[in-house]
């Protein structure tokens, strides 16, 4: 295809491409990226096409040709490997200058550590202490700068992140001095990016903020707690919300494509491109760029291996293991964090999407694709929160556990090779190839567009502005209203079809209306035209606000390619309960199959490969052993 070569610029044909894709969305004359659009993007034209709640995103077949369109006389400005948070951040901050972008991830946007994390945009309340303690600068230009950074996540994506207040626990006076004060630090190292003052509770204010928060700890009794306060996300959401806005911009973002190996320019020894199969279609291609950006976390030196196998190794990974409990175990909009246990880590309970996410481990690994928590790991976790709560903590409370690989990060150039970094590492160790690793979730959006002043500097590039991502909002936070979920439940209905086939009309309550709220933000109102048009208006899972309208949606307008993307990463069921997954599962396969024509073999092969990611996910249902102190109680039904 002839147009497919812009990236920055769709043509005519484009139009029609993408036309005939989406004929089946039912919008009302949407607006396409190739409308007006002659000779390329300005800033102004990207962030109107990201804000447009009727933007109709490229398809998938589109993007894949738009890579493949690429020539030696006529390559992208950047192609980016690694589809996490970073990756995305690159090729969102990169396509925002005016380049042309291509971007291809193995298995799904988010499918790696970007979906496995705590869930919080912090700035580092260890580091602040460890600055001060050992007089340490740089950690103190690190929590700096994720403060700031931090403000900007919540801000470009009011959907999916917001401020949580976390609280710290104190049993001695000592304790409620030095916490007082350090999180005062805090506060005051945040300036003008602060979200709220810290302050000083009471034991009696503390329970009732906190009524599962024991009154005794270690023999002490509670002196009283310190709240401050952090960013909380969706990550995945998030994550996919990064890529559907990088294709927007103009980027060419295709998941489900790894690249097998590298192009070099026979004279130069420089990359000029990648081979790359589309791991759906087995289809094998070609893509040339003036630089590649390997944004592959954990498995960017596999990546850096392909072009030098003696190259040294930049990653030391690390296992970071949580648990999700019943709501109970938190309320509601507050945060339990204790920096240091008896044997000196960190453990929090975190309310997250209508469940309590506890954690976590820090641990060394091995890089695997689908990392498993150990029994061991759990049990930690358990033991470690019972020693601050009232409440009986049971094994049999599981309700999903995972384990993330934080890919903390060497520099190949540092004399020093045992200094290891919490903070990121740009660097070209062969020419054309640019490695961007380290750092964390918060700064995502700096570590990216180091990454792109990079790749700019390696290939000679010239961008049409310069980085233009610090107030670029994600797709679905431009001009999003807390209060919105009430026009949803107002003006919608959920249509259901029964078990005999008659659709029923059902209310679209308020708890499934503020869920589409956050996960959608101003598109929440086509997921609901969706539920209340399509009869897809039936929860997915009893308990759960998520509905087989989602699906539809995510197959049409995010790039959800299969079962487990869905269940993983467009909503976060996997994560929340493993078991209710597991029961929508079949459900979810069904409409999927609806959405991309798939025959029997390969929904049979959906719901395999679905029971089988699950199963990766410890809840108490499916846990390997049961020792020690938190045993598995078989509970009838679950």
């Amino acid at each position: 295809m002839a147009t497919a070569t812009r990236l920055r610029g769709f043509g005519a044909a484009a139009m029609v491409a993408v036309v005939g894709t989406y004929g089946v969305m039912k919008l009302r004359d949407p607006i396409l990226i190739a409308e007006n659009d002659k000779g390329g993007s300005t800033i102004m034209d990207v962030k109107r096409r990201i804000a447009d709640t009727n933007m109709v995103i490229p398809s998938r077949q589109f993007q894949e040709n738009a890579l493949m369109g690429s020539t030696i006389k006529n390559p992208l400005d950047v192609l980016v490997v690694g589809g996490g948070a970073t990756g995305c951040g690159v090729a969102l901050d990169a396509a925002s200058r005016g380049l042309r972008v291509g971007l291809v991830e193995r298995e799904d946007f988010s499918s790696g550590t970007s979906s496995r994390s705590t869930k919080l945009i912090h700035g580092g309340v260890r580091y602040l202490e460890k600055a001060f303690f050992n007089f340490d600068y740089g950690q103190l230009k690190l929590v700096f700068h994720a403060l700031e950074e931090r403000k900007q996540v919540i801000q470009n994506a009011p959907h999916l992140c917001h401020a949580l207040p976390c609280m710290t626990p104190c049993f001695d006076w000592f304790d409620v001095v030095y916490y007082w004060i350090g999180l005062k630090m805090y506060d005051l190292v945040a300036g003008r990016k602060l979200l709220h003052l810290s302050r000083y509770y009471s034991a009696k204010e503390s329970v009732e903020l906190f009524p599962t928060l024991a009154n005794k700890g270690n023999d002490k009794s509670l002196k009283g707690t310190v709240v401050y306060y952090d960013g909380q996300m969706n990550d995945a959401r998030l994550n996919v919300g990064l890529a559907c806005t990088a294709a927007l911009a103009g980027a060419a973002v295709l998941n489900h494509a790894e690249v097998v190996s590298f192009v070099k320019d026979e004279a130069s020894e420089r990359i000029i491109g990648a081979k790359i199969r589309d791991n759906l279609s087995g289809k094998e291609f070609v893509t040339y760029a003036k630089v590649v950006v390997n944004a592959a976390g954990p498995f960017c030196d596999s990546v850096r291996k392909m072009v030098d196998k003696d190259a040294p190794t930049m990653i030391c990974p690390s296992s970071g293991v949580h648990i999700v409990l019943p709501d109970y175990y938190s309320p509601e909009g507050m945060g339990l964090i204790v920096p240091k246990t008896k044997d000196g880590r960190v453990v929090f309970m975190l309310p997250w999407l209508g469940r309590t996410v506890a954690g976590t481990t820090d641990s060394n690994t091995e890089i695997t694709m689908l990392p498993e928590p150990h029994e061991d790991e759990i049990q930690f976790i358990l033991d470690a929160i019972s020693d601050y709560l009232n409440v009986k903590v049971r094994r049999e409370d599981v309700l999903s556990a995972w384990s993330g690989i934080r890919p903390l990060a060497m520099d190949p150039r540092a004399k020093n090779t045992e200094s290891i970094s919490r903070d990121h590492v740009v660097c070209e160790d062969y020419p054309g190839l640019v490695t961007i690793t380290g750092g964390k979730w918060t700064t995502y959006r700096s570590m990216a567009e180091d990454a792109v002043d990079a790749a700019i500097k390696s290939g000679k590039l010239t961008p049409t502005n310069g980085c233009m991502t610090q107030n670029l909002q994600i797709v679905g936070g431009d001009g999003f209203d807390p209060a919105s979920f009430t026009v949803l439940a107002q003006q919608y209905v959920r249509m259901k079809k029964t078990y005999g086939g008659k659709v029923v009309p059902g209310v679209m309550d308020s708890s499934v209306a503020k869920h589409l709220a956050h996960a959608y933000g101003t598109l929440a109102e086509r997921v609901a035209t969706i539920a209340q048009d399509e009869g897809l208006g039936k929860r997915l899972a009893h308990g759960y606000p998520y509905l087989e309208a989602e699906v539809a949606y995510c197959a049409r307008q995010e790039y959800c390619e299969s079962a487990v993307d869905f269940i993983a990463r467009r909503c976060r069921l996997a994560f929340l309960d493993t078991d209710a997954a597991g029961r929508a599962l079949p459900r979810i396969v069904q409409i999927l199959a609806a959405e991309h024509k798939w025959d029997k073999s390969r929904q049979k092969q959906e719901l395999q490969k679905g029971n089988e990611f699950l199963e990766t996910f410890k809840s108490s249902k499916n846990a390997q052993f049961h020792d020690g102190k938190h045993t598995k109680v078989e509970v009838e039904g679950a």
